[in-house]
């Protein structure tokens, strides 16, 4: 039974209110408040979340598939029910209104099922990289003022030596994935879930567009930053891509209903497979959409992505989607169909989409090859801002790699505040309007250097620099900074220098990206060393040990010394291309 829409009340969206915190508020200056026309201090903000629309399907198409992990397929009803459960389970535990709750997961069906049960709960997602080391998972949990975590069975010995660092978390989920039992001080998933429960579930406030979602992103400097959006800011940008959008004011009749969320749920949506993780905005922002679509998520039981598995899922389920993240999947995957031209029918797949890293053309021309009816999206945004720009290929035009067209909401910017007039040869900085993140978690300087106000409107300006073609589309040329993308994941160079320099025959270190074939860049560092013979492999395995393992450079470079100026400072560009040219040679 849905809950009558009347008996519940909406935080206004037209000031921006201060965010109850564990450890501290975060109070925006009136400055700040009053620049977000596009998004809280609009007239018509729409106040979905996602438990309003799921619900609405779940009543609609109770018995369709909701999310199918190998031989598991769980029905919209099944997966409603879980996540009551699961939401009275956090409540009865103590958490409250806009408490936090760590996702520390592969992908599977649970990541789905806690994210619901915080939505119902109006409880906060913090993804959390299961590829961190310790020191770093410690301050995502800290900084995000963590109070429950759900963790995958073979995460135990890890979290088991970090729990004690963490004090706010006082609730531990642990999921069995087979590596091992349950610690004692934690509680198993499944105890939590029970037979399920059919009533729906509200938390301590009744749910509100307000409600959060962070999104940990490693950014281009410093510690990973928590971006926080809106549901209702969130739902309304990737609702603009939908055939059949929802309206931006909320439609529910007096006992919950939504018309507009029937009206389109008449049949099963699509089945779509994300490729990469759902710790990530690629994987968890089209996940989230499909399933509002009435369609269902079929994750993929191999830890590490495997061609054979997805093909064999494409096939078995009659999979219509896939989310990746450029070359980095693209290339494994057109790899193994021309391998096995004749073993798999992908028949059923129609649209792939990428965000995140480059996705060559050469590849989606390889991929049309395979199957003609394909639609290509190469999406272009970040967990800071979404629809900045697409091109989409098809058998008939293969987008030129890094070359988009930017959406309605988007304009490149100088330096100055300037539009980049098409045609000039000026770079700017790409940029977003209207549904933003509010911004960083506890972190307002880097909020307004992210958000600036333009002309009297807020945009989201993640730092990606281009030019403007005459014809209207962007050329991308990168980020300002020297971060390195490798494989969608983003690697600050001092972080990975800090670690080499620990090690006992490295005198100083710079970390640089270099071109790669298949993850867009790769890791390398160049290493001035006092050692005669210096194991390299023994280096690897040091940093390794410290940070999270794709950090880790896949080759050094030894040299004498960097040559840092009187300030300290290395050269960057001359190092790039000094490891650049010994990969060619």
């Amino acid at each position: 039974m849905m809950v009558p829409r009347e008996t519940q009340f909406r935080v206004p969206s037209a000031s921006l209110r201060s965010f109850s915190l564990r450890s501290q508020d975060i109070e925006f200056e009136p400055a700040f408040r009053s620049a977000r026309p596009d998004c809280l201090s609009s007239a018509a903000v729409t106040e979905w979340t996602y438990a309003d629309i799921w619900e609405n399907v779940a009543d609609c198409l109770p018995d369709a598939p909701a999310l199918i992990h190998g031989d598991v397929t769980l029905s919209w009803s099944e997966l409603d029910q879980r996540a009551n459960a699961l939401a009275r389970f956090l409540l009865d535990a103590g958490l409250a209104h806009q408490d936090k709750v760590a996702f520390y997961l592969y992908n599977r069906p649970e990541y789905i099922e806690t994210f619901y049960a915080c939505s119902k709960a109006s409880l906060v997602h913090v993804n959390t990289n299961y590829r961190y080391a310790d020191d770093e998972l410690v301050y995502i949990w800290d900084n995000a003022d963590t109070a429950a975590v759900v963790f995958q069975g073979a995460f135990t010995e890890v979290v088991e030596r970090i729990r004690s660092k963490v004090p706010t978390v006082q609730t531990w989920l642990w999921v069995d994935d087979g590596a091992g039992p349950c610690p004692e001080w934690a509680t198993p998933y499944e105890d939590a879930i029970g037979a399920g429960l059919a009533e729906r579930v509200m938390g301590t406030t009744p749910r509100s567009g307000d409600d959060l979602v962070f999104l940990y992103t490693g950014g281009t400097t410093g510690m990973p930053k928590g971006v926080m959006w809106r549901q209702g800011d969130l739902i309304a940008a990737t609702e603009r891509s939908n055939r059949i959008p929802l309206p931006v004011d909320v439609d529910f009749g007096a006992d919950g209903t939504s018309p507009s969320v029937r009206a389109r749920t008449t049949k099963p949506g699509p089945t779509g497979v994300p490729c990469c993780p759902l710790m990530h905005g690629t994987g968890l922002f089209n996940s989230l959409t499909t399933l509002s679509l009435g369609g269902s998520i079929a994750t993929l039981t191999d830890l590490k992505f495997t061609v054979q598995e997805l093909l064999d899922t494409i096939e078995r389920v009659g999979v219509k989607s896939i989310f990746i993240v450029g070359d980095a999947f693209a290339k494994p995957i057109l790899n193994a169909l021309d391998d096995e031209p004749e073993r798999w029918d992908i028949s059923s797949l129609r649209v792939v989409l990428s965000s995140g890293v480059m996705w060559s053309s050469e590849s989606k021309q390889g991929l049309l090859r395979h199957n003609d009816r394909l639609i290509l999206v190469d999406a272009f945004g970040s967990s800071e801002a979404i629809g900045l720009g697409s091109s989409v290929s098809s058998k008939d035009d293969a987008a030129k790699t890094a070359s988009f067209s930017l959406s309605a909401e988007s304009v490149v910017v100088t330096d100055d505040g300037r539009l980049v007039e098409p045609g000039s040869g000026e770079i700017g900085k790409v940029g977003v309007r209207g549904r933003t993140p509010v911004g960083y978690y506890k972190d307002e300087e880097k909020t307004k250097a992210t958000f600036p106000v333009i002309d009297g409107t807020r945009y989201s300006v993640p730092g990606d620099f281009a030019t403007v073609e005459a014809d209207g589309s962007i050329t991308l040329l990168g980020r300002g900074s020297v971060c390195i993308n490798t494989g969608g994941e983003k690697v600050f160079p001092e972080e990975v220098e800090e670690v080499l320099k620990r090690h006992e025959s490295i005198t100083d270190a710079i970390a640089v990206g270099v071109p790669d074939d298949r993850f867009g860049s790769a890791v390398h560092a160049v290493v001035a060393t006092g050692a005669a013979d210096l194991d390299i492999d023994d280096v690897i395995h040091f940093v390794k040990q410290n940070i999270a393992g794709y950090k880790a450079p896949r080759k050094l470079h030894p040299v004498d010394t960097l040559h840092r100026a009187a300030n300290g400072k290395v050269d960057y560009k001359r190092w790039t291309a000094y490891a650049k040219e010994r990969v060619d040679s």
